[in-house]
């Protein structure tokens, strides 16, 4: 009996050791633990666009989709508004050569969005109408908040504006900030969306729409700054609680450098910041990269030459990662692209309103310089931007020399509405937690 005990007991620590060494060598052949892969931005096909242009009585409006370009009349004071696939754009120029308005004016449609910003000049220095167009089916809430120089200047007056489905709006914003001489204008939906532009005529002379700029960032880059003549100012808008050290580079054809007496500026929360940067670019054309503590937005206003100067206008804008296209375009139409730090290239295709288009070019851009590329298209035409490589910016810019002055109009290259970034989604008590 005690044989059989002591072999059932031999038998149980045989079966352990063995039990034990399979762990063993398991714990010891076990593979690596991989970390957990984070998300990442999903770039996605966009099925369907819409774009809402300001009314201007008797002009035509331009409209590219992929691969065509048509002109459509607007034949009231109502806004245009167009919908159709991804790679819809949309947009017109106006032509005027004498009064209050003369000059070139570009406008890209905008398409509805929750927030939107806009830098220019204002009403103490221009006649500035907002205009904003509600194009969908819900009433849509807004704030309409305006910075000076001096701080918030728009106070309640602004705020919980009521746009009903398809309605035009618009606002002299000599009502919210009449004694602004710069300004940055954010319009925030809490609900629903809207399409958002601003046309600015000068009270020393010239016109043209304000671009997007944008939306508050550490890093921005102002691109399609025109080489020539006449003045350039950089606006620079702090609209946080917080200050911000801003450091500027430009980047011109010619070279790249931080512009004397200009490397570093403090820019007051809830402020606005003009810098003459005329002699900082020395007359190339140039972008403008602004590195921050604290978010900002920034444009630049570009004043033409002559007896009569023009006014045209840029703002920061992210790079051609999604492509981007410019639905109205004239003969004297011209590409400024900029490549800070490493080379970059794309591919430009200029699509006519009738016939064959010309074969597709590759344009590179050196790296931290800034290149000129005119446009060969003639009559009507859309100019469509593609990525190749590198890190690309860049604007559409138009001019035409009169014997009273220059007319200019540029248009930053908006990302393409082609494309669209995801961001990843992340589990979080946030969204049940009040």
């Amino acid at each position: 009996m005690r044989r059989f005990a002591a072999g059932r007991f031999g038998l149980v620590l045989l079966v352990v050791g063995v039990l034990a060494g399979l762990y063993g060598v398991a714990y010891v052949t076990r593979p690596a633990a991989e970390r957990p892969v984070e998300a990442q931005p999903r770039k996605v096909a966009v099925e369907a666009a819409t774009a809402a242009c300001p009314a201007t009585r008797g002009e035509d409006v331009s409209v590219y989709l992929p691969g065509t370009l048509s002109r459509e009349p607007m034949r009231d004071a109502e806004p245009y508004t167009v919908s159709g696939p991804g790679g819809l754009e949309a947009g017109y120029i106006t032509r005027t050569t004498s009064g209050a308005g003369r000059g070139l004016a570009g406008v890209r449609c905008a398409e509805p969005a929750a927030e939107s910003w806009l830098v220019g000049p204002g009403p103490a220095r221009a006649r500035v109408t907002l205009h904003l167009v509600n194009a969908d089916k819900a009433p849509a809430f807004a704030d309409v908040e305006v910075y000076a120089a001096e701080g918030p200047v728009s106070g309640e007056r602004g705020l919980g504006l009521e746009i009903e489905p398809g309605e035009h709006r618009q606002i002299d914003l000599r009502t919210l900030a009449d004694a602004a001489d710069v300004m940055a204008v954010s319009v925030k939906t809490f609900t629903g969306r809207l399409a958002v532009s601003a046309r600015a005529v000068l009270e020393t002379g010239g016109v043209d729409w304000l671009p997007p700029a944008a939306a508050p960032a550490t890093e921005v880059v102002v691109p399609a700054v025109p080489g020539g003549g006449g003045r350039r100012e950089l606006l620079v808008a702090a609209p946080g609680e917080t200050d911000a050290t801003v450091t500027i580079k430009a980047v011109t054809e010619g070279a790249a450098y931080a512009m004397r007496g200009r490397e570093s500026v403090d820019v007051p929360a809830g402020s606005v910041l003009p810098l003459d940067v005329t002699t900082g670019i020395g007359g190339e054309s140039a972008a403008l990269v602004l590195t921050s503590t604290a978010p900002v937005v920034a444009g630049v206003v570009i004043t033409g030459t002559g007896r009569q100067p023009d006014v045209a206008f840029t703002a920061g804008t992210p790079s051609l990662d999604l492509g981007s296209a410019v639905a109205a375009n004239g003969a004297s139409s011209r590409l400024v692209l900029t490549a800070p730090g490493a080379a970059g290239k794309v591919r430009v295709q200029v699509v006519p309103e009738s016939g064959e288009p010309p074969a597709p070019i590759d344009v590179t851009v050196p790296a931290d310089r800034t290149r000129n590329v005119r446009l060969k298209g003639e009559g009507a035409y859309a100019v469509v931007v593609t990525p190749v490589s590198g890190r690309v910016y860049g604007g559409r810019v138009m001019e035409e020399r009169l014997r009273s002055g220059l007319l200019i109009t540029a248009q930053p290259l908006a990302p393409a509405r082609l494309w669209t970034v995801l961001r990843p989604l992340t589990d979080t008590p946030r969204a049940v937690l009040p």
